[in-house]
């Protein structure tokens, strides 16, 4: 019956449980009862101001990071200071993983890594053995192989940690304390600055000098109300680790506001060996990575931005940069090393924000505020290790009065302990009979009997005389705040002499900005613009290899019908003078004209000069401003202008000449002209006029001019020729002039005898009196029996004939047939040939 009612109590219980587990429902999933915005607003600023106080950014009181700080504290702990041997990285991120960083490894290992270069910090506060990294770029050694200390300096931040200086805050796990700053004993945020991106901020603050720090600091204190141009002086600027140069002039912005974006520049030299000019870069900029600088020279002399460039070399060796930049001999290295900065990161621009936690609230800061920060943190700090010193000392003059009183009645004490049956009993007694406190009586029991000598009781009295006047110091120190000033001084005054250097970037007074002019080589060059309107610049050396093996030219590579109109000879910095029928004036530098290559046509100068309505009649080069300019209208006005008056250019010209609003005059021709010099105007009815330049006085851009010449009904000038100062060289040249007809002859220079100006002058060529056979002047030319002369036509037609074949004749006369014209045809221009000559070109 029994074994019959356990089974069913058995069944009984079986069904139960399976009905329970029919039963169970499955768990709900926890439901917040909350609007999405806010939650995820709350979720961010949380996050954020994680990221912002917990990780990117320095507290301005010790300049560290978190990670950093609990770096320093762990390493301190593991006993790795500058007298022990060095440890594997690995043991101490572990150790710092373990106890303080909740984050990952790379974190923690990075972070150590760049406390030990001396390329990141100016100070670095960590002594590392292995790879740790190089200018290059080269990522350190897995921490397996590298080892680690404290460095002296990292020493001076941790100094007085255990002297209740500074608050101790739960770890991650609240199972240890960590400290939320360090002593800070070295004023770390300046000295090696800091960069950090948080959410929504980023901080970027540079290096500075130690001396130089150390100088400003004591120079705030000493005049709390000092000037913050005072604090300037005295900190002078950034000094990188990596040196180079930095621009003063805009340092003051970065001390006042707190940020500044500053000029940083390499450092180089020239070197010369046999008879070839090197540059030799010996500092690069701070945070710019040494083989990807090299990799962008290399770049740029491949395409051919850096054509002096012969050879490139990375000399560098132990810590020390030295890249070698080797020029073709004859090169100048000016025109380099503008490339360089211009066009490489060996000239940056630094983005310096000083953004720290002050209290733990991010806010920018000017550099007398970080100061003022720095001084307050010290004084607090002073002031609390000045009170747990003087708590110890007063504490441990407590023991000594206590042990001099049993001394002094060193009998009676023994026989009281004798006679104590416990350690309970003796201390009870000793502070009845001898008025001890419990603590005294206690450090009476522990005495060893060795301290019963005469010479043990001497110790103690001059241990408690030294308590006195330490007692006596700490309470003036507390009592009065010059005092903590004199002690920061004096810490300060101790740094400077232990570990201060030379400053290792130079401060520039300013930096030019650096022009496409400065990128130019000087060196001379041949300018050609045709008659459709295009001009290119060729270097002159290519200009006599491709006359003497090449096309020529003239015709290389140019559009049906053109031809090199003008050629030009000048320097790449010299300025070329576009002038426009409308009497605008357009100046552009040589080497801003479009380099071509050896057969190129080169570009439009419409669209060089963004011209809409207007042509290019003149183009002068000029080198110096000197000078005049003679320009002559179509109605026969001429104005004398001074070189001076368009010596600053416009994008958008300059008005050189003022001519009526509704184009009814336009400038024909523009000539560099010098004093004495005489001239003749041609018009396309066959007249001229030879008058002297002197008779056209100097006026401004806004005049328009005086007459030149009288003008019958329908004529217009059409040329301005220059004529030789001297004698022998007039009568060599003549008057060549041309016809729509293609009628045209020569006449001497002589033959126009000289009138005053605004004359109608005299008949250049006889022309019929309907126009019809021998057309009107399209321009003249002065010429000698050497040259040859282009004629164009309407239809494209091009002949080059020799001047000798057109005899000399006198003025009053048709010519001859120079050109054959097909029906509907007409000549359109007439240019000299040698003008191309590659003598010429070398005169």
């Amino acid at each position: 019956m029994a074994e019959e009612e356990n089974n069913r109590k058995v069944s009984e219980t079986e069904k139960k449980v399976s009905d329970d587990e029919d039963e169970i429902e499955e768990p709900k999933e926890r439901q917040i009862d909350a609007e999405i915005t806010n939650e995820m607003q709350r979720a961010y600023i949380d996050y954020a101001m994680s990221v912002i106080v917990s990780r990117a950014l320095p507290a301005a009181e010790d300049g560290l990071k978190p990670v950093q700080r609990r770096i320093l504290y762990a390493m301190d702990a593991m006993g790795l200071d500058s007298t022990k041997q060095t440890r594997k990285t690995a043991r101490v991120v572990g150790e710092v993983l373990g106890k303080f960083h909740p984050h990952g490894d790379m974190a923690v290992y990075d972070a150590l890594v760049r406390m030990a270069q001396d390329f990141s910090l100016r100070y670095p506060l960590i002594e590392g053995q292995g790879n740790f990294g190089s200018l290059d770029g080269d990522p350190p050694a897995a921490m397996r192989y590298t080892e680690a200390r404290l460095n002296k300096m990292a020493s001076e931040l941790l100094e007085d940690i255990d002297k209740e200086t500074v608050e101790f805050v739960p770890n991650f796990d609240n199972s240890l304390k960590e400290p939320s700053l360090l002593p800070a004993r070295l004023p770390n945020l300046l000295l090696n600055g800091a960069t950090g991106i948080a959410v929504g901020m980023a901080t970027n603050i540079p290096p500075h000098n130690l001396v130089n720090v150390c100088d400003a600091i004591v120079s705030y204190i000493n005049k709390p109300a000092i000037e913050i141009e005072k604090l300037i002086e005295t900190i002078e600027g950034p000094d990188f680790p990596t040196g180079g140069y930095i621009v003063s002039s805009e340092i003051p912005n970065l001390y006042k506001t707190g940020r500044a974006s500053l000029t940083v520049r390499g450092r180089l030299t020239t070197e010369e060996h046999k008879g070839r000019e090197s540059i030799v870069i010996t500092e690069i900029p701070y945070q710019i990575n040494k083989t990807n600088l090299i990799e962008k020279i290399a770049s740029l002399v491949e395409n051919k931005k850096l054509p002096d460039v012969s050879d490139l070399r990375d000399e560098s060796s132990r810590g020390k940069v030295r890249i070698v930049v080797e020029l073709r001999k004859g090169a100048d290295s000016k025109f380099t090393i503008n490339r360089l900065y211009q066009y490489t990161e060996l000239q940056t621009r630094f983005d310096a924000i000083m953004l720290a936690l002050v209290n733990g609230e991010p806010k920018v800061l000017s550099l007398k505020e970080i100061i003022k920060v720095y001084v307050d943190y010290r004084v607090n700090i002073i002031k609390k290790r000045t009170k747990f010193d003087l708590e110890q000392a007063e504490a441990r003059k407590h023991i000594v009065e206590g042990l001099l009183v049993a001394l002094k009645n060193l009998d009676s004490v023994i026989e009281t302990i004798r006679k104590s049956k416990n350690v309970s009993e003796a201390s009870e007694a000793l502070v009845s009979k001898f008025s001890l406190t419990l603590k005294q009586a206690q450090a009476v029991l522990e005495t060893k009997l060795q301290q019963l000598t005469a010479l043990e009781q001497d110790k103690l009295k001059d241990e408690d005389r030294k308590l006195d006047e330490r007692i006596k110091e700490f309470k003036k120190i507390l009592g009065s705040e010059q005092e903590m000033f004199d002690i920061i001084k004096k810490d300060l005054s101790e740094l400077k002499r232990n570990y201060g250097d030379t400053r290792r970037t130079t401060l520039l007074q300013r930096v030019t900005e650096i022009s496409e002019k400065d990128l130019t080589e000087k060196k001379n060059v041949v300018i050609t613009i045709t008659e459709k309107g295009y001009v290119k610049r060729i270097g002159e050396k290519v200009y006599h290899e491709q006359r003497r093996g090449g096309k020529g030219v003239i015709g290389a590579d140019l559009a049906t019908g053109d031809f090199v109109k003008q050629l030009i000879t000048c320097n790449t910095h010299d300025y070329l003078m576009f002038f426009t029928n409308r009497g605008k004036v357009y100046l552009l530098k040589a080497y801003e004209l479009p380099e071509s290559e050896r057969y190129g046509k080169g570009k439009a100068i419409m669209n060089l000069l963004n011209l809409k309505e207007e042509q290019v009649t003149s183009v002068i080069p000029v080198s110096k401003f000197e000078d005049y300019l003679l320009m002559v209208t179509k109605l026969g006005q001429v104005k004398k202008l001074p070189l001076a008056v368009l010596s600053k250019p416009r994008k958008m010209g300059l008005r050189a000449i003022n001519l009526p609003p509704d184009n009814s005059d336009l400038l024909v021709d523009v000539q560099r002209i010098k004093e004495n010099q005489e001239v003749i105007l041609v018009t396309t009815h066959g007249q001229a006029i030879r008058f002297s330049a002197d008779e056209v006085r100097a006026m401004g851009r806004a005049s328009y001019g005086v007459g030149g010449i009288k003008l019958a009904k329908g004529d217009y000038v059409v040329s301005l020729e220059l004529l030789p100062e001297a004698e022998e060289e007039r009568k060599k040249m003549s008057v060549l002039t041309i016809t729509t007809t293609g009628f045209g002859k020569r006449s001497e220079i002589d033959d126009y005898r000289k009138t005053g100006r605004d004359c109608k002058g005299v008949i250049n060529i006889n022309l019929d009196s309907d126009k019809r056979a021998m057309g009107t002047v399209v321009t003249t030319v002065s010429v000698a029996d050497e040259d040859s002369i282009i004629v164009t036509t309407a239809k494209g037609m091009v002949i080059r004939t020799k001047v000798k074949d057109i005899r000399v004749m006198s003025r009053n006369t048709q010519g001859v047939r120079i050109i054959k014209l097909h029906d509907g045809d007409s000549v359109t221009d007439l240019v000299k040939a040698n003008n191309f000559d590659e003598e010429k070109i070398e005169e």
